[in-house]
């Protein structure tokens, strides 16, 4: 497994989790990278994304202002820090390496996917 995320769990409506997604075989080397969630039923969606080197965060409109992105490159990991979640933030989250620094909200622009881990926000 090239990325490995964890973090995810159960968490009150309002609470906060932060998710980490570590990158074992350097494929975040000079990328962008993101978060995207598929919830039950649903397609999956982009989330929250950051450049290689940091500093251009951009997120879907149903986050902003809650969730916040952002990696340590010399970790190789990626995080993505939640507030403020809601119910419909429910969902299992995937981290993904791109191909290229560029920032990109498609799932098709991204080449390396890990696991998922489960996000579910009880009311």
């Amino acid at each position: 497994v090239q990325l490995q995320a964890s973090g995810g769990g159960l968490v009150q409506a309002g609470g906060s989790l932060r998710l980490s997604c570590v990158d074992s075989r350097r494929t975040f080397n000079n990328n962008a990278v993101a978060w995207f969630r598929q919830a039950p039923g649903k397609e999956r969606e982009f989330v929250a994304g950051i450049n290689w080197r940091g500093g251009d965060e951009y997120y879907a409109d149903s986050v902003k202002g809650r969730f916040t992105i952002s990696r340590d490159n010399p970790k190789n990991t990626v995080y993505l820090q939640m507030s403020k979640v809601k119910p419909e933030d429910t969902a299992v989250y995937y981290c993904a390496s791109a191909y290229s620094s560029a920032t990109a909200r498609k799932s098709d622009q991204y080449r390396y996917w890990g696991q998922g881990t489960q996000v579910t926000v009880s009311s």
